[in-house]
């Protein structure tokens, strides 16, 4: 049977290349999301690619998540930093999570290392652009096949 993977985009990632290209490269969100559905076609996946800048709706698309997909990939952007909402939605569901970041968080601003949702998700994918949300697919669909 096919996997269902959940691809959760939070603040400001619908601005992909319009932001700062040193961080987050130059390709847009309307190429990324085409690049990431190309790779789950070829691999054999269905993913649901969402993007919301409200943190009530990223936490309702999780909370969601358990009866429709297989596992979750977030890429909480500048929530990740902030939101004990995201995190104990993460904490609540039993299907496998990835968290995401296109940046290197580790390597820039001091406020940025900290990331209150990663105690909550099953691994950690962050700096290699937006490659690595081909990455953290794959990730997820060998978590989901080990579950």
């Amino acid at each position: 049977m096919e996997k269902k993977i959940l691809i959760i985009n939070g603040p400001n990632l619908n601005l992909l290349g319009k932001r700062e290209a040193i961080h987050y490269g130059n390709t847009t969100f309307k190429g990324l999301k085409k690049e990431c559905e190309n790779y789950a076609k070829k691999i054999g996946v269905k993913i649901e690619f969402k993007q919301t800048n409200i943190e009530g709706e990223i936490v309702s698309l999780i909370q969601g998540s358990d009866d429709s997909y297989d596992g979750l990939i977030i890429n909480a952007a500048g929530y990740t930093h902030t939101s004990v909402a995201i995190l104990d939605a993460l904490k609540i569901i039993k299907i496998p999570s990835v968290e995401l970041h296109i940046s290197n968080i580790h390597s820039r601003e001091e406020f940025r290392h900290k990331s209150l949702i990663s105690n909550a998700v099953k691994g950690i994918i962050c700096g290699f652009g937006t490659k690595g949300y081909l990455m953290a697919i794959d990730g997820l669909i060998n978590l989901i096949e080990k579950k």
